[in-house]
């Protein structure tokens, strides 16, 4: 399996990234989101665009992203920092397709996907990617740098 494979494998198998955001004073603010990943290492999600992080988001596109395996153990510690830029998809059709997906991944019931329905779609597209694996051994880490599309 090459790099990039791994670091699928690992955000296929999570449902949950944490985004990372600066605010006008520069203090930082977190997110736990739901994510679909496309094949491409793009990560979508749902998010009401009166939300802080959409707020400061649509201000500055800049954003840092982790996900990772729940762990008890610093062997089992796993998982990916990313850097990139988020953008708002306004697209009907790529929006109703990535809404149905989202919708049977995530088992929504029909309230949710009413929520759905007004929130904003938004996309994070990795420009930087660590992947860390104490399995491997105690820091054992590799660094990707992607092309922007």
């Amino acid at each position: 399996m090459n790099r990039l494979e791994t670091i699928a494998a690992l955000l296929k198998g999570q449902s949950t990234l944490a985004l990372a955001t600066l605010a006008g004073d520069g203090s930082p603010r977190i997110t736990p989101l739901f994510y679909l990943l496309e094949d491409d290492l793009r990560l979508y999600w749902f998010s009401s665009a009166a939300s802080e992080h959409s707020r400061i988001l649509k201000r500055s596109p800049a954003a840092a992203v982790t996900v990772y395996r729940p762990a008890e153990r610093w062997r089992e510690i796993r998982g990916v920092q990313m850097r990139g830029a988020v953008s708002a998809i306004g697209d009907r059709v790529r929006r109703r397709s990535i809404a149905e997906s989202y919708a049977e991944r995530f088992r929504l019931g029909k309230v949710l996907q009413a929520g759905i329905s007004r929130s904003g779609l938004y996309m994070f597209q990795p420009s930087w990617i660590r992947y860390l694996d104490n399995s491997r051994r105690f820091g054992y880490r590799f660094e990707v740098r992607l092309a922007p599309a």
